[in-house]
């Protein structure tokens, strides 16, 4: 069980992090032009090719593979669950995006495009649809209480 200090802090850098994930999915625009809201936009002040942006989007997706593989290890499915979560909630705005900008693409990158993002939104549902691993006692044993 995780210390109430832990939870507290999980629980606060998590509703910090939760507006600064929907504003750009709501308002990609706005959130390029005004982000943080309190100041001059930090990221439209990159320019059009915005490095921190593809940084970013590199840091996002090496945390989420910390998230799977560290799920894959610790082995439990709720934590399964979670990662699974996590990486949906990435994966279909990323896919519905994709989805309706492909047409400047060669028709065998739009179907790539499309297959490919599709996975990403698709198999994190799998996961989490996987039932877990039920544990059969050994005769003799006596069940654990709660």
């Amino acid at each position: 069980m995780q210390r109430t200090f832990t939870r507290v802090l999980l629980v606060v850098f998590g509703l910090i992090e939760l507006p600064v994930g929907l504003w750009p999915l709501f308002s990609p625009d706005g959130f390029y032009r005004d982000f943080p809201g309190f100041r001059t936009g930090w990221v439209a002040m990159d320019g059009p090719f915005n490095e921190h942006l593809i940084r970013d989007f590199g840091g996002l997706n090496l945390a989420l593979a910390a998230i799977l593989i560290g799920a894959a290890v610790i082995g439990t499915t709720a934590v399964a669950r979670l990662a699974a979560l996590a990486t949906f909630l990435f994966g279909l705005p990323h896919f519905l995006y994709h989805l309706g900008h492909v047409s400047h693409f060669e028709p065998v990158d739009q179907v790539l495009i499309v297959a490919t993002t599709a996975l990403g939104a698709v198999l994190p549902v799998v996961v989490a649809l996987i039932p877990s691993r039920v544990s059969i006692p050994k005769e003799g044993a006596t069940p654990a209480t709660p």
